[in-house]
């Protein structure tokens, strides 16, 4: 069997092993596509609601297509199958164009670490919308050297389903020399999305993620929660895990868990701006594109991740999309960080689906499977920044007048 036909068996066998995990894992992992998806692609379609036009959504607009997209599947076996079939042919043209003729092993490379990254994180990987922007930001970080506004464009499509791979065109932006073109094809497409958002009559809800974002509470999850979810497995007064209606999510209380909520978001992007400034100093003192940016977009994606008050497990699923790029470029400096990536993907599935229910519970090994999972997700930011620090950038020749 040639390589790439090995590679494209491994595709088939990895998708269904994850498809079929998020039947019979434990804890609901396909919680949100039954849950929520499911019903809101319904409202549409029967003319009810449509989310992010009639009312506010917690998602990007165009985040509601592929919901829609994958009703009109869901004759085969229900709805959940129809989502698992969309996901991995999204994935299968992100695969494809990733892979082309096998000829590179770099590509080779990075495709056998998406496919081991996805079959380690497990049913998180195919059953949250997310899965469907990482195919779309691949494609585009693949497109961006060659032709930046295809690739931005690609990019920005992804951000109005799921806001993270804006994270990616900020590095696209400071590290490609002709990054007015990765602004126009974000700008031309935002354009268009907002033109019809507000032709639908969605004017007044069109921002209207940002403001749930906002406002939301410490997500169970998030590393800034690590505090109070030991506090409330050491039984402190005051300190527990709860379900929040509105958000649909687990979020944490204790002491002074107001004061932490307003400032993470500041904070987050104080975080956001240090990462931008230091990938603009890196590019101004020259360093390559090459070089430049899959570091500076994996550490916005990490960034994005550890100052977050969210943590939900599909995060993690980000994380590959920088990887990838790392190893088509160079696959001998990435193979280290891959590994270490592959670790978080283990540990994140251990914790959801296996270990959720015990987690609710702030039982010990499952809080310190979390506290393993965050830590090194905090270090691997710490390395990424490092290397930013350390980055070797071709010397600026000052200019000097001639002598006369």
């Amino acid at each position: 069997m040639s390589r790439r036909g090995a590679l494209w068996v491994a595709f088939a066998i990895v998708h269904v092993v994850v498809a079929v995990l998020g039947f019979v894992g434990p804890n609901l992992p396909m919680g949100d596509v039954t849950n929520v998806y499911d019903p809101w692609s319904q409202w549409a379609v029967d003319g009810i609601a449509i989310v992010g036009i009639d009312q506010p959504w917690v998602y990007p607009q165009l985040a509601l297509i592929p919901m829609v997209l994958a009703r009109a599947l869901d004759g085969i076996a229900g709805y959940e199958l129809a989502w698992a079939i969309l996901v991995t042919a999204c994935n299968a043209l992100g695969f494809w164009m990733l892979l082309g003729r096998a000829r590179s092993r770099g590509r080779v490379t990075a495709a056998w670490f998406w496919l081991a990254y996805t079959l380690l994180l497990g049913s998180i990987a195919m059953y949250r919308i997310d899965a469907i922007t990482i195919p779309l930001a691949i494609a585009g970080c693949l497109w961006l050297a060659g032709r930046p506004m295809v690739g931005s464009a690609l990019l920005a499509v992804a951000t109005w389903i799921k806001v993270w791979p804006a994270a990616l065109l900020a590095a696209a932006f400071i590290a490609l020399r002709r990054r007015w073109r990765v602004a126009l094809g974000a700008v031309l497409v935002s354009a268009v999305t907002l033109g019809a958002i507000v032709a639908a009559g969605g004017a007044a809800n069109a921002f209207g993620f940002v403001g749930d974002q906002t406002g939301r509470g410490l997500q169970l999850e998030a590393p800034v929660s690590m505090l109070y979810v030991w506090q409330a497995a050491a039984g402190v007064p005051g300190s527990f895990v709860y379900y929040d209606q509105d958000m649909l999510t687990y979020q944490v209380a204790g002491p002074q868990v107001d004061v932490v909520i307003a400032v993470m978001t500041p904070l987050l992007a104080i975080a956001m701006l240090a990462v931008a400034a230091l990938g603009a100093y890196r590019s101004w003192q020259g360093a390559s594109y090459a070089r430049l940016f899959p570091s500076l977009a994996l550490a916005f994606v990490l960034t994005f991740i550890v100052f977050n008050k969210v943590g939900s497990p599909q995060y993690m699923t980000w994380i590959v999309v920088p990887l990838v790029m790392g190893l088509v470029i160079d696959r001998r400096r990435w193979r280290r960080p891959a590994l270490f990536a592959l670790a978080i993907a283990a540990t994140t599935q251990v914790v959801y689906p296996f270990l959720y229910l015990e987690l609710l519970m702030v039982r010990p090994l499952a809080v310190a499977a979390l506290t393993l999972r965050n830590a090194l997700v905090v270090a691997f930011l710490v390395l990424v920044i490092v290397d930013l620090v350390r980055m070797p950038v071709r010397r600026r020749i000052p200019a000097v007048a001639p002598s006369v």
